[in-house]
């Protein structure tokens, strides 16, 4: 079992105030939706409260929003056009069914030894060529953050190959530093992809 259910209290409990947190503008999700053709299927995995999925249904996508925690399930949905169910990591399955996905900053709180299976699973569910995001804290080991969610950090080389490993080919990396829910700055790296 990958999910932390420490890590899903804090989110169930914090659900309002990551709200307001995750609407910041994010310059890679416009790079990510330009990717794709009106009309495409998108997984948004972590959705949180579906401000992604929202953006990708204005832009003429169709967003499948999920997440583990029910209250953002529930925020999600609440957007036109998204469609958000709740679902862990380990009930990614399916070949062949989104042109592309978006796991932004959700994967850090899967388990280290579960991310080369999580991430096999959405290259099987992707089709082939379609765009692939991800967005991770680098640094090394897992800990817990100042309020209780658990992270899994990765290096830049750890995440690239991790991604090979799967059957992804990246194209694009960014990398920065900004302050989390917690109050707290820490480093990130996102990958641009394809399957």
């Amino acid at each position: 079992m990958s999910h932390d259910d420490e890590t899903l209290r804090v989110y169930a409990t914090r659900t309002a105030d990551y709200a307001k947190f995750a609407q910041i503008e994010d310059p890679h999700l416009a790079t990510f939706i330009a990717r794709l053709k009106p009309g495409a299927q998108v997984l948004d995995l972590g959705c949180g409260p579906g401000h992604a999925a929202a953006a990708m249904a204005d832009a003429g996508l169709h967003p499948a929003a999920t997440d583990a925690v029910a209250e953002m399930v529930a925020l999600a949905a609440r957007h036109p056009g998204v469609t958000a169910r709740q679902m862990t990591f380990d009930q990614i399955a399916g070949e062949d069914l989104y042109d592309g996905i978006w796991a932004n900053f959700s994967l850090l709180h899967a388990a280290r030894a579960d991310l080369p299976r999580h991430l096999s699973a959405l290259h099987r569910a992707l089709r082939p060529g379609g765009a692939f995001h991800i967005g991770m804290k680098t640094g090394t080991g897992t800990q817990r953050d100042a309020i209780g969610r658990r992270y899994t950090y990765v290096t830049e080389a750890e995440l690239r190959g991790l991604l090979a490993d799967a059957g992804f080919t990246v194209t694009a990396a960014t990398t920065g530093r900004d302050k989390g829910l917690d109050g707290t700055y820490a480093d990130w790296i996102t990958l641009a992809a394809y399957g």
